[in-house]
């Protein structure tokens, strides 16, 4: 599967239901190729620590596992190393340090040093910029969302997308998050039936 086509994929994450099969099958294929330990390529320890948090804030645990018991982070960072384009990399790698900037700035401390409360108000400021980006999107001139480099797109949004791919694809988050149950991808309705063993 081509990198392009991989961003293609992540555009379709707020709607799973409709996801294609070739789309569930690579993000599943993804979290096979996660170490049994964590071995990150792209990460630092810091924007690790930062992306677990804002993952797991994304999508917390509560009677089911969160973000960062089915390792999201090491998810992302997969993504980011093996099928991101440099630039799209670059842009996320950037955005996790304008969250530090703008942490820094409100509160005197990076993201994960922010208590819980700052944290959820810094995700909901980012959350709200977000909104007002998609709002003016569909307000603009007609224009082809295809002619928006991938590279536009604010931080938040990759972040959801990535933390929503990474969670709902793994099995923990297949099975229990989204109830899925396995069903035969094929029905043989005139298949020959086995000799029964006499």
């Amino acid at each position: 599967m081509q990198r392009r086509e991989i961003l293609k994929l992540l555009a379709g994450t707020a709607a799973f239901p409709l996801l294609s099969n070739d789309a569930l099958a690579f993000f599943q294929s993804v979290h096979e190729q996660i170490p049994a330990t964590a071995d990150l390529k792209t990460l630092n320890p810091h924007q690790d620590a930062t992306v677990t948090a804002i993952a797991e804030l994304i999508i917390p645990e509560t009677d089911t596992p969160g973000a960062k018991a089915v390792r999201v982070n090491e998810f992302i960072d997969l993504i980011l190393s093996d099928w991101m384009e440099d630039e799209d990399r670059n842009k996320f790698l950037a955005g996790i340090a304008d969250v530090d900037a703008r942490c820094q700035k409100a509160f005197g401390k990076n993201f994960v040093e922010g208590s819980a409360a700052e944290q959820m108000q810094m995700l909901t400021t980012l959350d709200e910029e977000l909104t007002e980006f998609r709002q003016a999107e569909l307000e603009a001139p007609r224009r082809k969302h295809k002619d928006r480099p991938d590279s536009e797109w604010p931080f938040f949004d990759s972040m959801k997308r990535l933390s929503l791919a990474g969670y709902f694809t793994s099995e923990v988050g297949a099975k229990q998050g989204l109830h899925f149950e396995i069903i035969p991808s094929q029905h043989s309705a005139c298949a020959p039936l086995e000799q029964e063993a006499k």
